[in-house]
């Protein structure tokens, strides 16, 4: 090889080597950076089609989807109050292409169960709230009852007479309602039923007291004046029901309970990736069709950094403890 060809090669050889050796030392997540996804991404949704959080979970992805030129694949893992879609999650490959899309019972079921096969904490990575969906205390208005102070003052007049529906022991409804049981310090009795549909039924009728409903399933009888809303449980006014207002606001200060959907991911997946799927969420919730989709379900639009929402479910699982405890209930084993 003549000389002067054999010294282009040897320096070419060079710069190759050289860019090599950077290469090897980038990190997979600086990498991955430019690339992510380069396949469908699976969205594990530990409820069965059709309940809120599939129906947010699903909004969600198409937006999401498009923006990122890839599809999110809604896989249902229903069961076990969640944690079989959890479980699925918890041992998922760490590499941005299985996520989860779960309720607030994620802080629930370390309480509600004797043992779970993860740790809700070391196994997950938070991503963001997507949403916040308060409940709305409802009554009929033949019980004569106007505002949630004379709620309060009914249940001290006459204790443990009062009752309330419940979508089952344990549910967001349940807890709602016990944590402002406990804030107004009054006697009432739990009625679970297996849905909301079921307990909007019995209280329309009259047979159970109140019901700390999520905003979808009534907010038409709301608004026909079949059902009343004293307040919402949520820390702050829904969208959809501007005018009623907060539990807090009322006049039962600490009673406020938050039922959000949120994104979760294995906890080593790289944080590039983690930031990446946080800000697609924040681009989604900015769409007008995903705005107009949360106001039908009386959905608030929340988000929280990668790190402010771990330490919310730090915190959460902690005070869920407490009110899992005072409400009764025994771990599932």
């Amino acid at each position: 090889m003549p000389t002067t060809r054999l010294a282009r090669f040897a320096r070419s050889a060079a710069r190759a080597a050289l860019a090599g050796a950077v290469l090897s030392t980038l990190p997979f997540a600086t990498l991955a950076q430019g690339t992510y996804p380069t396949k469908p991404v699976r969205v594990v949704v530990p409820f069965a089609a059709g309940s809120t959080t599939d129906i947010i979970a699903r909004a969600i992805a198409d937006k999401m989807g498009q923006s990122m030129g890839q599809t999110l694949v809604i896989d249902n893992r229903g069961g076990a109050s969640g944690t079989i879609g959890q479980q699925a999650v918890a041992t998922a490959a760490p590499d941005g292409y299985t996520v989860l899309i779960h309720s607030s019972s994620h802080t629930v079921s370390p309480s509600t169960f004797a043992k779970l096969p993860f740790d809700t904490l070391g196994d997950f990575a938070g991503v963001t709230p997507i949403s916040s969906l308060p409940n709305a205390l409802v009554i009929s208005p033949s019980k004569n009852i106007k505002t949630l102070q004379d709620l309060v003052a009914a249940a001290k007049a006459k204790p443990g007479t009062i009752n309330f529906a419940s979508a089952g022991q344990g549910s967001a409804t349940h807890l709602n309602a016990e944590k402002f049981k406990m804030a107004a310090k009054i006697d009432a009795t739990n009625i679970p039923f297996k849905g909301s549909a079921e307990a909007v039924t019995e209280v329309l009728s009259g047979r159970v007291d109140y019901y700390f409903s999520p905003i979808a399933p009534v907010i038409g009888q709301i608004k026909d004046g079949q059902l009343l809303a004293l307040a919402v449980g949520s820390p702050k006014r829904a969208a959809a029901l501007p005018d009623v207002p907060t539990t807090t606001e009322a006049g039962v200060p600490g009673s406020e309970f938050n039922f959000w959907i949120g994104m979760m991911v294995p906890a080593k997946t790289p944080r590039d990736i983690v930031n990446r799927l946080h800000d697609e969420v924040v681009k989604a919730l900015a769409t007008p069709e995903v705005k107009e989709r949360f106001l039908k379900l009386g959905a608030d639009a929340w988000t929280l950094k990668p790190e402010q929402f771990d330490a919310y479910i730090k915190d959460e699982i902690k005070s869920n403890a407490a009110l899992v405890k005072a409400a009764g209930l025994s771990p599932a084993q």
